[in-house]
């Protein structure tokens, strides 16, 4: 094979944890009888709130196909590229295994927000009744040097205010505020999707919502922008030059000889998968050796029947640009090459533009 599939997860394979049928049909297009890939395949999602291996294991479980670790891009995977972090005291956030997960990328002394908030219970006064009752003093001697984004945490107030405590402090939690450190300590954000797809009717908030509001609480105090170290994650150019490392390394394991000419980026969100894709081919495709061509399906985010705005400053319900601040918005990095009902339909698609006879 000439080209390979980057498969969004979240609405275009599943609906939160149900499966969409056509997902397994397409699956059986794509793997010989003896399970193997008949292509490269690499899953390319914004979730961030496992390790690979567990998302592997619940894509094969779901597809009824044997899937790889090697096979899986989380929204945080090309953090393992960070290495002048990895010694450093992080603070991390968001939910799931979150030490497991910075220590698999190779951070060797991350703190959650949990741990702060033990160290320093008078920070965290929003909720009353965590409030704590008798002030004791904590011997707290890490000083997180930067802090990482991993996903939507469970408690926003909590990690909002730890976060911002963090920043205006230059990693000293508890001090006076100082707001001649500016910038700020780095921030690195993984996965900026305002919205994604379960199994509600109308899409829910994502951890884009959650920077938003970071955003915005920090610009409120300081009068200044919060500045991002990285920005990771579908669209940004990082996440799709790792995507391809990846594609290639799995044709290399393959001893497929032919090289890779196209990628075709399937999802279900304009501001995220059909961007990326196009930003891909607007700056990346003339350094890198593929074509990145986006084929967008109708079982998430994406809705037929809306318009993709004009002009930034247009606040029409659902016409307004949901994707990150400090990505520029271009209504050709929106428009798709192809769009389709379904995944089924998406392979199939690709196999006839590629003249491809499993």
């Amino acid at each position: 094979p000439s080209f390979g599939f980057l498969f969004d997860i979240d609405g275009v394979l599943v609906r939160g944890k149900t499966p969409i049928p056509a997902a397994k049909t397409a699956f059986q297009k794509l793997v010989n009888s003896q399970g193997q890939f008949l292509v490269p395949v690499v899953f390319v999602t914004n979730a961030g709130n496992c390790l690979r291996q567990k998302k592997a294991d619940q894509l094969s479980h779901l597809l009824g196909v044997p899937i790889s670790q090697d096979q899986v891009m989380m929204s945080h995977s090309p953090l393992r590229m960070f290495k002048r972090y990895h010694e450093k005291c992080v603070l991390v956030s968001g939910q799931g295994p979150l030490l497991d997960i910075a220590q698999d990328l190779g951070f060797c002394q991350p703190i959650t927000i949990d741990t702060l908030r033990e160290k320093r219970p008078l920070l965290d006064a929003v909720d009353h009744d965590r409030r704590p009752n008798i002030l004791v003093s904590v011997d707290f001697c890490f000083k997180p040097l930067s802090v990482v984004l991993f996903g939507e945490p469970v408690r926003w107030e909590t990690s909002l205010q730890l976060i911002i405590d963090v920043l205006l402090t230059s990693g000293y939690p508890g001090n006076p505020y100082d707001q001649e450190n500016y910038p700020h300590i780095p921030v690195l954000a993984c996965n900026m999707d305002l919205m994604w797809v379960a199994e509600a009717q109308s899409p829910r908030f994502g951890h884009g919502t959650f920077m938003v509001c970071l955003e915005n609480i920090y610009k409120k105090i300081t009068g200044k922008e919060l500045k991002y170290e990285a920005l990771m994650g579908k669209p940004s150019r990082l996440t799709y030059q790792y995507a391809e490392h990846l594609i290639r390394a799995q044709a290399l394991r393959r001893s497929w000889e032919q090289p890779i000419h196209t990628l075709y980026a399937v999802g279900d969100n304009l501001m995220t998968d059909v961007y990326g894709a196009n930003l891909w081919e607007n700056e990346l495709a003339s350094a890198a050796a593929a074509h990145c061509r986006s084929v967008l399906v109708c079982t998430g985010v994406y809705n037929p029947h809306t318009e993709v705005p004009l002009d930034t400053r247009d606040s029409i319900t659902e016409t307004v640009f949901h994707g990150h601040r400090d990505f520029r918005f271009d209504p050709g990095l929106v428009e798709p090459d192809h769009i389709v009902p379904d995944v089924d339909a998406a392979v199939d698609l690709v196999f006839q533009l590629e003249n491809f006879a499993p």
